[in-house]
């Protein structure tokens, strides 16, 4: 029998792409136990790895979270960027998607643990904790700046950003924490 006769063959699984499900799993581990709470053991377990094949692709806890936290923000950047350049849609439709993509996603125990970890270990995350915030405040800003001229933009950006933070904290879901941003949006962008 064919290949043809019996459908596709299953695509292998590549090292990037176990990579991949592999920091998946332990974000959402980190998210569930929080970071001091979270074992290897738990992380290769979710990630359906032997723990010693989770130390050969991660030497530790914190090269492993590391890993995790950036794979994350550079694919929520990656979003932001696709979903800002979509000029044929309303900016405030995308700056709704962009603050969803950028926080909406982690509305509840993650940004707190992330948050608390990062408090905590400053040194934890390194440069990308820093960067990622501002490489999405800038594409914000450029976004606006469009409608509005550079002038005005940064503080609204800036003021968007505060708004979403605030929301975060007290939003007890997702779509609570969207509503909200819609009206921000709303009064910040006329």
């Amino acid at each position: 029998m064919s290949s043809s006769e019996t459908g596709p063959l299953p695509s292998p699984i590549t090292d990037a792409n176990r990579r991949t499900m592999v920091l998946d799993s332990a974000l959402a581990t980190f998210a569930r136990f929080g970071y001091r709470k979270t074992s290897m053991e738990e992380v290769a377990r979710a990630a359906h790895i032997s723990r010693p094949g989770l130390y050969f692709l991660f030497s530790s806890k914190e090269s492993l979270f590391r890993a995790a936290v950036t794979q994350a923000l550079e694919r929520d950047i990656a979003a932001v960027e696709h979903v800002l350049a979509d000029v044929d849609r309303p900016l405030p439709q995308r700056l709704v998607e962009a603050f969803d993509r950028w926080a909406g996603r982690y509305v509840g125990p993650l940004t707190r643990d992330v948050a608390v970890v990062v408090e905590d270990n400053p040194d934890l995350l390194g440069e990308i904790a820093e960067s990622t915030p501002r490489r999405f405040e800038e594409l914000i800003t450029d976004a606006i700046a469009v409608e509005s001229g550079q002038e005005t933009a940064a503080l609204v950006a800036q003021t968007m950003i505060s708004t979403s933070i605030g929301l975060k904290l007290q939003a007890t879901s997702r779509e609570f924490y969207l509503e909200r941003m819609k009206v921000a949006i709303e009064l910040l962008v006329h």
